[in-house]
């Protein structure tokens, strides 16, 4: 279910939408899934107010919509896992001398692979859509440091994150299933 938003909280929105400076590669798409950016820009910058990541200074996040094979090279050459997966997470790594100059806050660089995310969807019983907001929510907060492999802690607080933005953004629990 989506949640209406009045007037004036959809002007709210598209100002927040344009603190966050998305450079999107699509190399593969998809009738069952069109990627719109300004989807993807409400998802991060929902995320960011979530963790409580202020307005002043715009933010910048890269994403490529890759395949399966552009997914496990990187999957392998990067995690040493030679598979595809759904997401990886590549955070700027900046020195703060260099990030204190930028007119944007680099956070860092997502890849998505697009098949993978669908047929998660479909086996997960999701709709394409709430799967690919989930993914570029659970990426963003990788790009901000947050890891579910630290530990249960970890994974509670990031999970609880995840819930809590995907009912902002008025979808459902990415973890009800379990």
């Amino acid at each position: 279910m989506k949640v209406k938003l009045h007037r004036k909280s959809e002007k709210n929105a598209k100002a927040r939408q344009k603190k966050v400076h998305l450079l999107l590669q699509q190399v593969v798409e998809s009738r069952v899934l069109p990627i719109k950016k300004r989807d993807i820009q409400r998802y991060i910058w929902t995320t960011l107010s979530a963790v409580g990541v202020k307005k002043k200074r715009r933010c910048e996040v890269a994403i490529r919509i890759v395949d399966q094979d552009e997914s496990q090279q990187l999957n392998n050459s990067y995690r040493g896992k030679d598979k595809p997966t759904n997401v990886l997470s590549f955070p700027s790594d900046l020195p703060p001398e260099i990030l204190a100059i930028l007119p944007n806050r680099p956070l860092g660089d997502l890849v998505i692979c697009l098949p993978v995310v669908l047929v998660e969807a479909a086996e997960q019983g999701k709709t394409a859509d709430e799967h690919f907001a989930h993914l570029v929510v659970h990426g963003i907060l990788h790009l901000l440091g947050y890891d579910h492999e630290l530990g249960e802690t970890e994974q509670k607080e990031m999970e609880a994150i995840e819930i809590g933005v995907m009912q902002e953004l008025g979808m459902m629990d990415p973890y009800a299933d379990r």
